[in-house]
């Protein structure tokens, strides 16, 4: 176990000695269960007997709202745990944050902001706020790179599209957590961005030659590994470049998604770029793992090839049972089985859970933290462009507003959720109206027309776009532009690039996240009382020469 002495794990003797001693005293379905997160949401009374019998090295709990009850569930689920657990989350801010703690920026809106101090508070209260509820395990930050605007999965969660601008925010991200106690992961190893589609819905492919890999996810990597980044998520991605250097008749085997690849796994992540913490698998139940092949053979394949850590499961009872017949036939080797077992056990000790859990040091969203975030959030709104000078907006210039909007979407909820801007405006004086299909749009009607995108990532959304047909109610009004008309502004909170969609639309605003500090900060610079101070992190013109205009 001399590799635990050594970086990301930093453990002593006795730290080890614990190691050592755990894993001695493990049942074979004690060893089965610690290979795996697994998911916990809700309130089912049953939820605690049922992870008990798993046994497993931890879960990623999905918070309610009810501060009393996940108190409570913490406390019963660290309780009933032999070995302790790793509780953990991903935290990126927006409507991702705590449901109640402090509300938080995400990355593509602090890379907007662009100011690594900034950076590194939002990350301290983040890992200070997730320590008090008792997640001690971050699967952030993004290392991905926004090189594909079509990129629905990228999006909002990275830190944009200049390598040195992620790489700075990144690694302030990683101090942040991991002096606060919360282990942090790098993903989307080998790096996602590059490819338009979405692992949970197919296997993506990073399509870098190795040269191109080494100047920008290479980098990436082995900056965090050299800052200390204790695990990698490896995902469903495939990077036929690298596989193809070893073996150029490799066929099929070129595009096995990393998660189930002992040659990016082992011989790149490993031995080349030297990272000895821990690798975690991506959520097993996406279909960039499942399309590949049949559960029954991929899933013992991303403990042997590689990966410590299996996360999630559509079915934990049999899944369960899959790797515990693994184990038995020698499809999992007993030395592989060995090293995931220590790195899990390793990670637990680095982070002092073998001393138990440690007192939360804050309570959870005092006003010191939202006051801080709100001034960086603050930062973040952009102005793209204004041609037509329309800003600063004032009720006695732009009275009567239309507001057209599709709402907040988000991919765990039937319905889009209302935005907030339009009752801050009429709170300021403004008459808002809610566009309703068939509206007539007119200089006679209206002073001012404001378009409401609310589209952060979105999980196995397949693509964001303008959707005309649907924010306008059908066919003809998909058709139908009233900027030359009467004075028009897009506001994004969240994907940065509609203008692709609209490169005509005369003010364009991006925003990045949909969270209501987001929509209050913006409020607060379209009516000129702060300044817009967003610097975009991605080319919000997509390349086209006439969007700027």
């Amino acid at each position: 176990m001399d590799h635990l002495r050594r970086a990301p794990f930093h453990l002593d003797d006795e730290a080890i000695a614990w190691v050592a001693a755990t894993l001695a005293g493990l049942t074979p379905d004690e060893k089965v269960g610690q290979l795996f997160i697994h998911m916990s949401m809700g309130q089912d009374p049953q939820e605690l007997a049922r992870l008990a019998r798993l046994h497993p090295a931890g879960v990623t709990r999905f918070f309610t709202p009810d501060i009393r009850h996940e108190t409570a569930f913490m406390d019963d689920i660290r309780a009933q745990a032999r070995v302790p657990l790793l509780i953990s989350a991903d935290l990126e801010g927006s409507r991702m944050s705590l449901p109640f703690g402090t509300e938080l920026p995400n990355p593509l809106a602090l890379a907007a902001v662009d100011d690594v101090a900034a950076t590194s508070t939002i990350g301290r209260i983040m890992a200070e706020e997730a320590r008090a509820i008792g997640i001690n395990w971050s699967f952030t930050p993004v290392l991905d790179i926004n090189a594909a605007f079509r990129s629905p999965i990228v999006a909002t969660r990275g830190f944009g599209a200049d390598v040195a601008r992620i790489e700075r925010h990144a690694l302030a991200q990683i101090a942040a957590f991991q002096t606060a106690g919360v282990a942090a992961t790098v993903k989307h190893w080998p790096g996602e961005g590059h490819d338009d589609r979405d692992q949970h819905l197919v296997t993506t492919v990073n399509p870098l030659t190795l040269e191109d890999w080494e100047a920008s996810h290479g980098r990436l990597y082995r900056a965090a590994i050299a800052a200390g980044v204790m695990s990698v998520m490896s995902a469903h991605i495939a990077f036929p470049a690298f596989v193809r250097s070893l073996d150029p008749e490799a066929g099929l085997e070129a595009f096995r998604p990393a998660s189930v690849n002992r040659v990016l796994n082992q011989t790149l992540l490993r031995e080349r770029l030297g990272f000895n913490g821990l690798i975690v698998s991506d959520a097993t139940p996406m279909a960039g793992f499942g399309a590949f092949g049949p559960r029954a053979q991929m899933l013992p394949e991303v403990i042997e090839n590689g990966c410590d850590l299996i996360l999630f499961s559509p079915d934990p009872a049999a899944d369960f049972a899959l790797i515990s017949d693994a184990v038995r036939s020698g499809k999992i080797s007993a030395e592989r089985l060995e090293q995931a077992l220590i790195r899990v056990l390793g990670l637990k000790a680095a982070l002092g859970l073998h001393r138990g859990p440690a007192a939360p040091a804050v309570a959870l969203a005092p006003e010191a933290h939202r006051a801080a975030a709100r001034a960086v959030t603050a930062r973040a709104p952009t102005l793209v462009k204004d041609v037509q000078g329309l800003l600063p907006l004032s009720p006695g210039r732009h009275r009567r507003v239309l507001v057209i909007s599709g709402g907040v979407i988000s991919p765990i909820h039937p319905e889009p959720a209302p935005f907030d801007l339009p009752d801050l405006l009429r709170a300021e004086g403004f008459e808002v109206t809610d566009y309703t299909p068939g509206t007539p749009i007119t200089r006679e009607s209206f002073d001012l027309v404001l378009y409401l995108f609310g589209e952060e990532t979105l999980l196995t959304r397949g693509r964001i776009f303008l959707d005309w047909a649907r924010i306008m109610g059908g066919f003809m009004g998909a058709m139908e532009r009233v900027w030359h008309e009467v004075p028009t502004a897009m506001i994004s909170f969240g994907y940065p690039y509609m203008l692709y969609d609209a490169p005509r639309a005369p003010c364009m605003i991006n925003a990045y996240a949909t969270m209501p500090s987001m929509q209050a900060a913006v409020l607060e610079c379209l009516l000129g009382r702060a300044p817009w101070q967003g610097r975009s992190p991605v080319d919000p013109f997509c390349g086209l020469e006439d969007a700027r205009f």
